[in-house]
């Protein structure tokens, strides 16, 4: 906390505007859109395994926010003042860090794919320009963003091993998304649990939920795409535009619009990040290969 109390002796106005555009960098929105271009139009092989370091992280992060359940700064030390335009997405517990763990997942996949070194420092500088954004903001102590850093380094690194590199998941896709589909049931029911017992609110378990339903649906959606359907990508850049955004519309009219109709129980968290990330990675590539596409292997 001392650390906090230093960096918040140091806000400006500029300085908050500024780093809280940083830390919008690693929300949801940006990374989707990232995984997107590279899976409808440019790389499915490296949107895959993005898409691996992005879910099997984030179910570690949220797996380990339920079970230490660390209050945010201002909570532990309630002299502490957060910059105020902050507080509305900091949900969940501190530790970890889950904006961290997103923008990691994200520029550390793809640092360790860019072949110039140029690159993977500005992918670098970028993961710790968002890791001090938190911490100026007064979002999360320095253990939350090192410890989620870490843990989300070595998820990028034996996902990019053995899914990238060595190819290991080639014909297994069976197996591999059994695998993630139970590791995304078995943080369902440890957050339900908890929620039910009493030892955390539903807002806490929601984060969880959304998680699973999100992962649930891309280990669904990894395994009939590469066994059944296997898109082509499209040719012209003015394809490709025309595919993220058609694509990205409806997927946010799939969580925003199904909040309206089903609320935002617990259940409803689970169904609208489900539909969605399903949308993405099946049902939409579906589309592609009704319209005559020939079916040929991932690149």
């Amino acid at each position: 906390m001392n650390f906090l109390h230093f960096l918040a002796g140091l806000r400006t106005p500029a300085g908050d505007f500024f780093f809280q555009a940083v830390t919008y960098l690693a929300q949801e929105l940006f990374v989707v859109t990232v995984i997107c271009w590279l899976y409808w139009c440019s790389n499915k092989k490296l949107a895959y395994t993005l898409g691996f370091s992005y879910f099997i992280s984030g179910l570690l992060i949220q797996g380990l926010k339920i079970t230490f359940r660390i209050p945010r700064p201002w909570i532990l030390d309630p002299k502490f003042q957060p910059v105020a335009s902050a507080i509305l997405d900091a949900t969940g517990y501190s530790f970890p860090s889950g904006h961290t763990q997103s923008i990691t997942a994200l520029l550390g996949t793809l640092a360790v794919r860019l072949r110039k070194t140029a690159g993977k420092i500005v992918c670098l500088i970028v993961i710790l320009a968002v890791m001090f954004s938190r911490m100026y903001l007064g979002c999360h102590t320095p253990k939350d963003v090192l410890v989620s850093f870490f843990l989300t380094i070595l998820c990028v690194l034996l996902t990019n091993h053995f899914l990238y590199k060595k190819n290991s998941f080639e014909g297994k896709e069976g197996p591999v998304s059994v695998v993630l589909f139970l590791l995304c049931g078995a943080l369902m029911i440890y957050a339900l649990f908890l929620n039910h017992q009493g030892i955390i609110e539903t807002h806490y378990a929601s984060d969880c939920l959304k998680a699973a339903g999100a992962g649930t649906a891309f280990s669904i959606g990894y395994y009939a795409e590469n066994r059944y359907i296997r898109f082509t990508l499209p040719k012209t850049t003015k394809a490709k535009a025309a595919r993220l955004i058609f694509g990205l519309l409806v997927a946010a009219l799939l969580l925003e619009g199904l909040k309206l109709i089903i609320g935002t129980s617990l259940a409803a968290a689970f169904f609208r990040y489900f539909a969605a990330v399903l949308w993405i990675i099946l049902l939409y590539p579906l589309l592609f290969s009704r319209k005559g596409h020939a079916k040929t292997p991932a690149a």
